[in-house]
């Protein structure tokens, strides 16, 4: 196939998990022919509106609001110029597109997909969608009426979208996660000063953090890390919760030594950190459902209750239901999340099954399988 020079918009974002498979899916089109020209656009205040920029794109915000949810009168009552905006986002979306003059559309869910896609595929712009997760949001569903591919990652999705459109290319993830191999675990030991006699455990819990995961890990610290006495722990806070944890702590080591707890906001080099982890706790967002795929981790997943239609809990049994995974709720992490690590990253032969059973749901071309969809689409 000759993959000609493009004009291609994608939108989206919100949230990492909707921001990193989009970067991927540029990155790949743009190494199928430089001369693609590819635009951005995110919302307004939304964490796209730095990461894009600094992967060296070009993105426009829209002043769009909450549409991640039902669209129904109670919503709007939250946020009297959500009408407005929404109205806004659309009357800018169209001038978008009549300036930049698009081959294709290209959707990853979050705020700005709705109003971009919508106006797109009035002015007759092939649209593309890429759904994340196992369980399709709201957004996404209604937009699939008029999109030409529907790119998923999870088996089922017939009862979501229309079955002769949908294609199963997985996720895309960043290119540097990739299988772990013995080299790449020294160099992460190495990298983040561990100790290489020691267990390790990461626990991330996405680019904005989660209260459970830190509720859950500060228990284990103030109890006196219980069983962890040759165990390390790599420990992502986010930013909105750095503040706290420094200062809880700093109220541990006034007491005593805590030195076999790392904490940081945000991990750079999430490569080594995958790598140099015997077992990883993370949420079950899908595109870190995903990296832990790529990766080939042991992981205790423990699905945020705070997402539309419990979409967590689905991509986390995908992986359980193979024996890949272990599920710990929400509500039971501050008991259950530390102990389940632990125990699991002394049992070596539990932790060798399970990197075995999750290699086959890694989908590593999944970024050129959907860059490949998108030259098909407008062949079509």
């Amino acid at each position: 196939m000759e993959y000609r020079p493009l004009r291609a918009i994608i939108s989206g974002g919100g949230t990492g998990g909707h921001i990193f498979p989009a970067i991927s899916i540029a990155d790949k089109l743009k190494e199928l022919n430089p001369d693609t020209e590819i635009l951005f656009v995110g919302a307004y205040g939304k964490m796209e509106m730095e990461k894009v920029p600094a992967a060296g794109y070009t993105i426009v915000g829209l002043p769009i609001v909450g549409l991640q949810r039902q669209l129904n009168w109670a919503n709007i009552k939250n946020d009297v110029q959500v009408p407005f905006k929404l109205l806004q986002s659309l009357r800018k979306a169209g001038r978008i597109i009549d300036d930049f003059k698009p081959d294709i559309a290209i959707g990853v869910g979050g705020y700005a997909s709705a109003p971009l896609l919508r106006a797109a595929t009035r002015k007759g712009i092939p649209a593309l969608i890429q759904e994340q997760n196992g369980f399709a949001g709201l957004t996404n569903k209604i937009l699939s009426k008029k999109a030409g591919s529907i790119c998923v990652a999870y088996e089922g999705m017939e009862k979501f979208f229309p079955a002769d459109r949908i294609v199963f290319t997985g996720n895309p993830i960043r290119k540097e996660i990739v299988p772990v191999t013995e080299e790449m675990r020294k160099e992460g030991i190495a990298f983040y000063g561990l100790n290489p006699d020691m267990k390790h455990i990461l626990i991330v819990g996405g680019s904005l953090g989660s209260r459970t995961l830190n509720e859950a890990m500060k228990k284990w610290v103030s109890d006196g890390c219980p069983g962890g006495e040759d165990v390390e722990v790599l420990w992502q806070c986010g930013k909105y919760y750095k503040p706290e944890i420094d200062a809880f702590m700093e109220s541990i080591r006034s007491t005593r030594r805590v030195d076999n707890v790392r904490h940081s906001d945000f991990i750079q080099r999430m490569d080594l950190a995958y790598a140099m982890a015997d077992v990883v706790i993370s949420r079950s967002g899908a595109s870190s459902v995903s990296e832990l795929c790529a990766a080939r981790k042991a992981s205790i997943l423990v699905p945020s209750p705070n997402v539309a239609e419990d979409h967590q809990t689905h991509n986390a049994m995908a992986l359980v239901r193979k024996d890949a995974a272990v599920l710990v709720k929400d509500s039971e992490a501050k008991e259950k999340m530390m102990a389940e690590a632990v125990a699991l990253a002394h049992d070596a032969e539990r932790i060798r099954m399970m990197e075995t059973n999750i290699a086959p749901l890694a989908r590593m071309d999944a970024a050129m399988d959907i860059a490949k969809e998108v030259y098909r689409l407008l062949e079509r």
